[in-house]
């Protein structure tokens, strides 16, 4: 079964849905499926064996894309439907596997060309309309709603990767064949450099320091302003705690840091901004909680699985986007608020009991539930699905 993945994505850089498609092509790979990618221009070329990378042409006055819905997407996007056009006319595909927004021509082109189409559902894009507060028109939003209806529809198979998401099609398309596959994989399984564990240890512990981390994105749903907030309950508390902020763009990591400044609080934070991939494991490792802040959305962040894996207590926020994974018997939930958030990251610090109860829990569910193998099972399942539908078709 030959595929063409469309990921309108830039493929790769460091951040949700890249790994996502990333993790998506290394299993289908290990599981012997030859798959064309067409992406972006902008991003690191991954060697894979049995994948081959396609970009659109370059457009020069786009070097960089922000997380979410914009308007410099719109013209990428458009080059990528021609380019998708280009590539199904040249070569013969059996399945388009499309990923977020490419869902909505993949579905046209599968049903003009009859064949099958895999929808990657990451999140639901009416909703990123208004997380991002892209726009206030009630005509795009219902646009969007439409396509996104027309796209699951259509679709041979839907993969979603939250619980959220999958009960989300259940409900409204109950007989579509709906895929759940959380993004568990390690970044261990693709990025192979060594780390050098100690000296991010000295960065992260310069005098014996309780280090508390947070990795990811430094968008404004992520709650890194409640964080900061909640850090001087923290801290005054408990004056050896020591934030770790993990990722972030230059710019976005200067607002934080001149917060925090304004707090008086400097000593008391580490910013390190965008790492490569392979080190963030070795910041999970050199610290001593693991925190995820987030406010809005209703997919789980993908760092949520290997904060279950780490061996070390986790406080999130109670919010839809955590409790589908996260509960009180393997982690600490609190309110939105940043007193709330605070007192969990105390409550975590000062109950020894707690918090080993609560990690010893979390590395059985993530055995249990969340391991690679079940990943791949998954993945080698839907895809037998799809064969088969493929065989009915001819």
């Amino acid at each position: 079964m030959r595929t063409l993945m469309v990921a309108p994505q830039p493929f790769f850089q460091p951040r949700g849905t890249p790994f996502s498609v990333l993790h998506r092509l290394k299993a289908l790979a290990q599981l012997g499926y030859k798959i064309d990618l067409l992406t972006y221009h902008i991003g690191q070329d991954i060697p894979i064996d049995g994948v081959n990378i396609y970009r659109i042409p370059k457009i020069p006055f786009v070097k960089k894309i922000a997380v979410g819905p914009s308007r410099a997407k719109i013209a990428l996007d458009l080059a990528m439907i021609w380019k998708t056009a280009s590539l199904l006319s040249k070569n013969s595909y059996d399945l388009i596997h499309s990923h977020e927004e490419a869902g909505f021509w993949a579905a046209y082109f599968a049903k003009k060309r009859g064949m099958l189409h895999l929808y990657d559902m990451h999140s639901s894009l009416p909703q990123q309309l208004n997380n991002f507060q892209f726009t206030k028109s009630g005509f795009l939003k219902k646009a969007f709603d439409k396509l996104e209806a027309f796209t699951i529809d259509s679709a041979a198979a839907v993969i979603t990767i939250c619980p959220e998401l999958h009960d989300y099609v259940k409900a409204h398309f109950p007989d579509k064949y709906n895929c759940l596959i959380e993004n568990v994989a390690d970044n261990s399984l693709v990025f192979n450099k060594k780390i050098d564990v100690e000296a991010i240890k000295k960065r992260v512990k310069t005098n014996g320091e309780y280090a508390v981390l947070y990795a990811g994105t430094f968008e404004a749903y992520q709650g890194l302003d409640m964080l900061i907030e909640s850090s001087v309950r923290v801290i005054e508390k408990a004056p050896n705690v020591r934030f770790v902020l993990v990722g972030g763009k230059p710019e976005q990591v200067a607002r934080y840091e001149q917060r925090v400044e304004q707090l008086h609080l400097s000593k008391n934070f580490v910013f390190t901004g965008s790492v490569i991939p392979e080190e963030v494991p070795a910041y999970i490792e050199s610290c001593d909680m693991l925190v995820s802040p987030r406010l809005e959305g209703n997919n789980t962040p993908l760092k949520i699985y290997s904060y279950l894996r780490s061996g070390k207590p986790i406080v999130a926020t109670d919010h839809i986007t955590h409790t589908q994974v996260l509960n009180k018997d393997v982690s600490v939930l609190t309110d939105c608020t940043s007193q709330a958030f605070g007192d969990g990251i105390l409550t975590a610090l000062n109950d020894a009991q707690l918090s080993a109860r609560i990690t010893n829990n979390a590395k059985t569910l993530a055995d249990e539930k969340y391991s690679y193998d079940v990943y791949l099972e998954k993945t080698k399942n839907l895809y037998g699905y799809l064969e088969s539908q493929l065989g009915k078709s001819k």
